[in-house]
Protein backbone atom coordinates (compact mmCIF):
# COMPACT_ATOMS: atom_id res chain seq x y z
CA UNK A 1 0.00 0.00 0.00
CA UNK A 2 1.30 3.40 -0.91
CA UNK A 3 1.58 5.69 2.09
CA UNK A 4 -0.25 8.97 1.89
CA UNK A 5 0.91 11.14 4.79
CA UNK A 6 -1.74 13.76 3.98
CA UNK A 7 -4.66 11.81 5.42
CA UNK A 8 -4.94 8.57 7.31
CA UNK A 9 -7.43 5.92 6.22
CA UNK A 10 -9.41 4.89 9.31
CA UNK A 11 -10.63 1.31 9.66
CA UNK A 12 -12.81 -0.09 12.43
CA UNK A 13 -12.32 -3.82 12.99
CA UNK A 14 -14.99 -5.49 15.10
CA UNK A 15 -13.68 -8.96 15.94
CA UNK A 16 -13.83 -11.00 19.14
CA UNK A 17 -10.77 -13.18 18.41
CA UNK A 18 -7.59 -11.43 19.69
CA UNK A 19 -5.35 -13.29 17.22
CA UNK A 20 -7.40 -12.10 14.22
CA UNK A 21 -7.56 -8.54 15.59
CA UNK A 22 -3.77 -8.50 15.87
CA UNK A 23 -3.26 -10.13 12.46
CA UNK A 24 -5.55 -7.74 10.57
CA UNK A 25 -4.27 -4.70 12.45
CA UNK A 26 -0.61 -5.50 11.78
CA UNK A 27 -1.37 -6.44 8.17
CA UNK A 28 -3.18 -3.21 7.32
CA UNK A 29 -1.52 -0.60 9.56
CA UNK A 30 1.23 1.11 7.60
CA UNK A 31 1.41 4.64 8.95
CA UNK A 32 -1.27 5.95 6.62
CA UNK A 33 -3.83 3.33 7.66
CA UNK A 34 -5.15 3.43 11.22
CA UNK A 35 -6.94 0.32 12.52
CA UNK A 36 -9.12 0.70 15.62
CA UNK A 37 -10.37 -2.55 17.16
CA UNK A 38 -13.47 -3.51 19.10
CA UNK A 39 -13.92 -6.92 20.74
CA UNK A 40 -17.73 -7.09 20.71
CA UNK A 41 -20.76 -5.72 18.90
CA UNK A 42 -21.72 -3.12 21.52
CA UNK A 43 -18.19 -1.67 21.62
CA UNK A 44 -18.07 -1.71 17.80
CA UNK A 45 -21.36 0.16 17.57
CA UNK A 46 -20.18 2.82 20.04
CA UNK A 47 -16.85 3.29 18.23
CA UNK A 48 -18.52 3.46 14.79
CA UNK A 49 -20.71 6.31 16.01
CA UNK A 50 -17.91 8.10 17.91
CA UNK A 51 -15.78 9.17 14.93
CA UNK A 52 -15.63 8.83 11.16
CA UNK A 53 -14.26 5.66 9.60
CA UNK A 54 -13.51 4.90 5.96
CA UNK A 55 -14.17 1.15 6.33
CA UNK A 56 -15.72 -1.17 8.88
CA UNK A 57 -14.73 -4.85 8.98
CA UNK A 58 -17.22 -6.83 11.07
CA UNK A 59 -17.34 -10.42 12.28
CA UNK A 60 -20.82 -11.99 12.30
CA UNK A 61 -20.49 -13.98 15.53
CA UNK A 62 -19.78 -11.47 18.30
CA UNK A 63 -20.50 -11.27 22.04
CA UNK A 64 -23.34 -9.03 23.25
CA UNK A 65 -24.62 -7.98 19.80
CA UNK A 66 -24.02 -9.93 16.59
CA UNK A 67 -22.41 -8.37 13.54
CA UNK A 68 -25.51 -8.54 11.34
CA UNK A 69 -27.48 -6.58 13.96
CA UNK A 70 -24.70 -4.00 14.28
CA UNK A 71 -24.60 -3.72 10.47
CA UNK A 72 -28.37 -3.16 10.33
CA UNK A 73 -28.16 -0.43 13.00
CA UNK A 74 -25.22 1.35 11.32
CA UNK A 75 -26.76 1.18 7.84
CA UNK A 76 -30.05 2.64 9.13
CA UNK A 77 -28.29 5.63 10.73
CA UNK A 78 -27.63 8.53 8.28
CA UNK A 79 -24.38 9.35 10.12
CA UNK A 80 -22.88 5.90 9.41
CA UNK A 81 -24.91 4.50 6.52
CA UNK A 82 -22.41 5.50 3.83
CA UNK A 83 -19.37 3.87 5.47
CA UNK A 84 -18.44 0.71 3.55
CA UNK A 85 -19.07 -2.25 5.84
CA UNK A 86 -17.66 -5.67 4.99
CA UNK A 87 -18.42 -8.81 6.95
CA UNK A 88 -15.25 -10.73 7.81
CA UNK A 89 -16.42 -14.13 8.99
CA UNK A 90 -16.24 -17.91 8.80
CA UNK A 91 -20.03 -18.07 8.42
CA UNK A 92 -20.21 -18.56 4.67
CA UNK A 93 -23.46 -20.36 3.93
CA UNK A 94 -25.72 -18.68 1.39
CA UNK A 95 -28.22 -17.84 4.16
CA UNK A 96 -25.46 -16.08 6.13
CA UNK A 97 -24.40 -14.02 3.11
CA UNK A 98 -28.04 -13.21 2.29
CA UNK A 99 -28.71 -12.11 5.87
CA UNK A 100 -25.69 -9.79 5.90
CA UNK A 101 -26.58 -8.38 2.48
CA UNK A 102 -30.16 -7.76 3.61
CA UNK A 103 -28.79 -5.90 6.65
CA UNK A 104 -26.85 -3.60 4.30
CA UNK A 105 -23.35 -5.12 4.22
CA UNK A 106 -21.34 -3.90 1.24
CA UNK A 107 -19.30 -7.09 0.96
CA UNK A 108 -18.48 -10.43 2.51
CA UNK A 109 -14.98 -11.74 3.14
CA UNK A 110 -14.77 -15.35 4.20
CA UNK A 111 -12.32 -16.61 6.84
CA UNK A 112 -9.73 -17.85 6.35
CA UNK A 113 -9.05 -14.78 4.23
CA UNK A 114 -6.04 -13.82 2.16
CA UNK A 115 -4.05 -10.80 3.28
CA UNK A 116 -3.82 -9.67 -0.33
CA UNK A 117 -7.63 -9.64 -0.50
CA UNK A 118 -7.90 -7.27 2.48
CA UNK A 119 -5.08 -5.04 1.26
CA UNK A 120 -6.64 -4.83 -2.21
CA UNK A 121 -9.97 -3.81 -0.66
CA UNK A 122 -8.29 -1.06 1.39
CA UNK A 123 -6.32 0.16 -1.64
CA UNK A 124 -9.50 0.24 -3.76
CA UNK A 125 -11.48 2.17 -1.13
CA UNK A 126 -8.60 4.59 -0.50
CA UNK A 127 -8.34 5.32 -4.22
CA UNK A 128 -12.10 5.90 -4.44
CA UNK A 129 -12.01 8.21 -1.38
CA UNK A 130 -9.19 10.30 -2.84
CA UNK A 131 -11.20 10.91 -6.03
CA UNK A 132 -14.05 12.50 -4.06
Amino acid sequence: MAADPQSAFHILLVEDEPVIRELVSSMLSDGSVDVVCAADGVEGLKLAKSRPFHLILMDVVLPQLDGVSVCRILKSDPATSRVPLYMLTAKAKKADVDSATAAGADGYIQKPFKGTELMALVDRLRAAASVR
